[in-house]
């Protein structure tokens, strides 16, 4: 009789995860107490003095006791005092370090202030360097590290990328976890909270990695649907698809097991119901990894009006091996037609009431399977499919599993043999023999127990020896503990003393740290190997280890992860813009877009290169939907390609390049109608400079609409706006940078004239800068690039630590931008130097709450 049931596996499964939760617990560690100079630099009064006198001449008029602007006093500062004992005055060094911000901008004293009375460029460097050296005496004479938790949950992107290298397999973590939340601009803050709802969604994810991973014949179906976007224009080819075919969709997809998979395909309908295009038969193909598999046909509805039942039997059914595939369904392509630019003037077409499809389109793709009434193509020898997720779990013990069955025991040593390198990666760590002892009952239960059911009756009734198939059942369901252990999907890390103010954390700890900053993902053996070594933390070795990491492709999560959230390009996916107003927007688009900024970020970590590059420069990345969109010529193909915009260049090569010009950055910093200086310079200012305005007061009218019977620009209605006072003070520093990009519409194409009013985009910088349009803007960024490389750093700091950076944090900040100034700001200089930091390789006791912002809606 058999032991245990999978049920009651199960059941034991979630009774491990809440004694492992409740058991995690805190080590003990070693104190270390900083060796600080306290002695004062022989040059430190005449700085006071200095700034002081600047202050003097140019803050203390609106910040002083007697009534302070915007209740911000600096008459209260005692800058002598706070370099003299700064553990006392927190608020004070909290308020100096926002001047030094405000100062270094140059957005202190404001544009509005008499310009003869402003300070000149040489006095606003001499003065920034001057602060921020007393400010660094400060940070050095009361070292100060903000906590980061100790115990974060890892976010659907995370569980997905270790998913990826534990196993070797691709799954759509978003299947099965919810979206985390986003605060202080990023995913990974909001991590700490774990609901019974979500352990349950990891359990459940944990049942489907294992199977697919293990890829055990069981001859239970699984199914999935693929939905493409209704503004997705199928026109044309689609990009790694065979010539001669056409829109459609190519599904990357891991499959639990060989089978014969039904896939049923649906056609996109307009608002009658009609499926546009379709009036003579159309071929679609099935094809897996690019091999055309079958070849079904579409045909127009007899009486030409119901088209209820076209697509009713559009259905395939075709043989996949376990692993991971590409499931293509493409139309063949039945030539294009010249286009005809008065016929034809837009690119998008999606629905009749708008640009009326000139083909068919596929609306959604489900595929179910394996089918229990189909035979697999290897029924006479079916063995349990090779498969790289297999490989990696049974490595070298799958010739011990090709003999005679083994003994109980025997099984069990093998499968200790198979779990213990994959809980050494799972658990990022160490394996220890308490770590070992649930996975392995779980294995014992799994291998005592009979398979009763019809469905497993008729697997094993195949060619194969039952006890292979407990076997694997085991090693699946072992696999499922280790991956709803806490130590796998929880980052933990020990506690500190109360009586230090900071210390190192381990090296295991360090490895998880930094796989996690630059992968986005589990450490790799390297690094677990130098952790067991206890040499992770060797400053030359870290030095080799980060540049070893951003070298290999995982550190592509920089790109789709930390920039995606940074420049707000998951915001595309629900920007709609006006249709009216905006036709030729779509799917195709939206995608180009968020491609454009991915490449160049990526060129820029890919080559080194200055992280300037991102605001200036010479080269962009295009495919013939989005030149089109920006008038550039010569380009033709659905693929992006590199390029160059100063060789033979045009007005409207010209008017592309950084950040700024790209319409990923203008489309989400506008409304669905109408450009929004004010969102676009707010933007500018807390992603680029690193220097937020406040928060608007409560009650700000909304900017008046603009009248039918009055042409008016937009400038001119926050002309209106501005002339409440409440509003002036925060629109008079955002407004100027956003009309600098006022030349670009809301969806980013280049405009002389909004409307019929031509744009003007000339204002004065919160430096004082005058400007007028972009390249001005950029100049203004490039002529001052430590902003832009501080609050740069500001964001890696926070994505890479996991909470928000205070001003605690800000002499590191000064630190990392001097450091990479040094190397030309290059890209692996910033990394280098974060890591290298006290903010990374130190945590502080548990005395007091991370500094944290609201959860906002980015």
């Amino acid at each position: 009789m058999a032991k245990s049931t999978p049920t009651v596996v199960w059941s034991h499964l979630h009774w491990a995860l809440a004694v492992l939760l409740l058991q995690l617990g805190v080590k003990d560690s070693q104190s270390a107490e900083p060796n600080v100079d306290r002695t004062l630099p022989t040059d430190f009064q005449q700085k006071l003095d200095n700034i002081e006198d600047f202050f003097g001449n140019h803050c203390l008029e609106c910040h002083s006791s007697d009534a302070p602007a915007a209740d911000f006093d600096l008459d209260s500062v005692d800058l002598a005092r706070l370099a003299q004992s700064p553990a006392e005055h927190h608020d004070e060094r909290a308020k100096m370090e926002l001047v030094f911000k405000r100062v270094a901008s140059r957005q202190m004293p404001p544009p509005s202030h008499d310009s003869n009375s402003r300070p000149d460029d040489e006095t606003y460097t001499r003065v920034t360097h001057e602060l921020g050296d007393v400010l660094d005496h400060a940070a050095r004479l009361n070292p100060a590290v903000p906590r980061v938790d100790t115990l974060r949950r890892l976010t659907r992107t995370e569980y997905q990328n270790s998913i990826r290298d534990l196993l070797s397999i691709e799954i759509a973590a978003a299947d099965w976890l919810p979206a985390d939340e986003s605060s202080q601009g990023f995913d990974n803050i909001t991590t700490r909270e774990l609901s019974p709802a979500l352990v349950s969604r990891y359990l459940t994810a944990a049942q489907h990695v294992a199977r697919i991973a293990v890829a055990r014949p069981t001859g239970i179906p699984m199914g999935m649907t693929v939905r493409l976007p209704a503004d997705l224009t199928q026109e044309h080819h689609l990009d790694g698809l065979p010539l001669g075919t056409r829109g459609g969709v190519n599904i990357r997809h891991t499959f639990a097991e060989s089978g014969v998979y039904e896939v049923a395909i649906r056609l996109t309908r307009d608002r009658d119901e009609m499926v546009e295009g379709l009036f003579q038969k159309h071929d679609i193909d099935v094809l897996v990894d690019r091999d055309r598999r079958d070849r079904i046909s579409v045909f127009p509805p007899k009486d030409g009006k119901d088209y209820t039942h076209v697509d009713t039997n559009l259905k395939s059914r075709v043989n996949i091996d376990a692993g991971q595939h590409d499931l293509a369904v493409t139309f063949v392509s039945q030539g294009d037609s010249l286009v005809e630019i008065k016929r034809q003037p837009f690119d998008a077409a999606y629905n009749r009431h708008r640009h009326p499809r000139q083909q068919p389109a596929i609306f959604e793709v489900s595929v179910y399977g394996p089918l229990l009434d189909e035979s697999p193509a290897s029924e006479a020898t079916h063995e349990t499919p090779t498969t790289i997720s297999r490989d990696k779990i049974f490595g070298n013990h799958l010739e011990a599993l090709e003999s005679a069955q083994p003994s109980v025991d025997e099984q069990m040593a093998i499968a200790e043999g198979i779990l213990r390198p994959i809980m050494r990666s799972a658990y990022r760590r160490e394996i220890e023999p308490a770590d070992v002892v649930v996975p392995m009952q779980f294995f014992r239960n799994a291998i005592e127990t009979n398979i009763t059911t019809n469905q497993q009756a008729k697997v094993t009734s195949l060619n194969q020896d039952r006890w292979r198939i407990r076997f694997d059942m085991g090693i699946e369901t072992a696999l499922s503990s280790i991956l709803v252990n806490p130590h796998f999907f929880l980052r933990t890390e020990a506690e500190v003393q109360q009586d230090v103010a900071a210390e190192p954390i381990s090296d295991q700890e360090l490895a998880t740290r930094l796989s996690f900053f630059l992968w986005s993902s589990i450490p790799d053996a390297e690094l677990l190997d130098l952790a067991k070594a206890k040499r992770l933390h060797e400053p030359e070795i870290l030095r080799h280890q980060v540049h070893r990491m951003l070298a290999d492709p995982k550190s592509d999560s920089l790109v789709n992860n930390f920039a995606s959230q940074w420049l707000h390009l998951r915001n595309l996916d629900s920007i709609a813009p006006d249709l009216r107003q905006f036709p030729d927007f779509d799917e195709n688009l939206r995608r180009a877009f968020r491609r454009e900024t991915e490449l160049l970020f990526e060129h820029v970590k890919k080559h080194d290169l200055s992280v300037l590059k991102l605001i200036d420069s010479d080269i962009t990345f295009l495919n013939d939907r989005l030149a089109k969109h920006y008038g550039i010529a010569g380009i033709r193909g659905n693929h992006f390609r590199e390029v160059s915009l100063r060789d033979d260049p045009t007005p409207e090569k010209a008017r592309r390049g950084g950040l700024l010009r790209q319409g990923s950055i203008l489309s989400v910093t506008s409304y669905a109608t109408r450009t929004s200086p004010t969102i676009r310079g707010n933007w500018v200012l807390k992603n680029l400079l690193g220097t937020p305005p406040p928060p608007p007061p409560p009650n700000v009218p909304a900017l008046k609409e603009k009248s039918a019977t009055i042409a008016e620009t937009v400038r001119e209605r926050l002309a209106l706006h501005r002339s409440d006072s409440a509003c002036a003070s925060c629109h008079d520093l955002i407004d100027p940078v956003g009309f600098a990009l006022d030349r670009f519409d809301a969806v980013g194409r280049w405009r002389a004239y909004d409307g019929d009013l031509a744009v003007d985009a000339s204002g004065v910088l919160p430096d004082g800068t005058p400007v007028t349009g972009v390249g001005d803007l950029e100049a203004s960024l490039l002529g001052n690039p430590d902003q832009f490389v501080s609050a740069m750093a500001e964001k890696l700091m926070t994505f890479g630590l996991g909470r928000g950076v205070d001003y605690r944090d800000a002499a590191t900040i000064r630190n990392v931008v001097a450091s990479s100034r040094a190397n030309e700001y290059q890209f692996s200089s910033i990394i280098q130097a974060i890591v290298a930091s006290d903010a990374f390789l130190k945590r502080s006791p548990n005395q007091e709450s991370n500094v944290r912002g609201e959860t906002d809606d980015e």
